[in-house]
């Protein structure tokens, strides 16, 4: 993809990585599918990274705006799925 993803400069580089990698997913829900599990196990490591639903939100938008990608949407399916389960969404 040719945008940047939103990061904080207060993150330790391993924390940026892990939120790259979260947002990988999300777009992976949306390109290609992705199980449910996998997705969570991301969303539940950006969560320990960003607590604060403020800050979520803040940095879901920024990433919408940059790639068209809703990463709410995302971890609404994912949490609604049962387990083996694939999430896949339509941009």
């Amino acid at each position: 993809m040719e945008y940047s993803y939103p990061l904080s400069t207060d993150w330790t580089t391993q924390e940026m990585v892990d939120v790259v990698k979260f947002f990988e997913v999300v777009e992976a829900a949306y390109e290609t599918g992705i199980k449910r599990e996998q997705f969570l196990a991301a969303y539940r490591r950006f969560k320990e990274i960003v607590p604060s639903q403020a800050e979520e939100k803040t940095i879901f938008r920024e990433f919408e705006q940059a790639s068209g990608y809703v990463s709410y949407k995302a971890v609404k399916l994912a949490k609604e799925l049962a387990d083996g389960q694939v999430i896949r969404l339509k941009q």
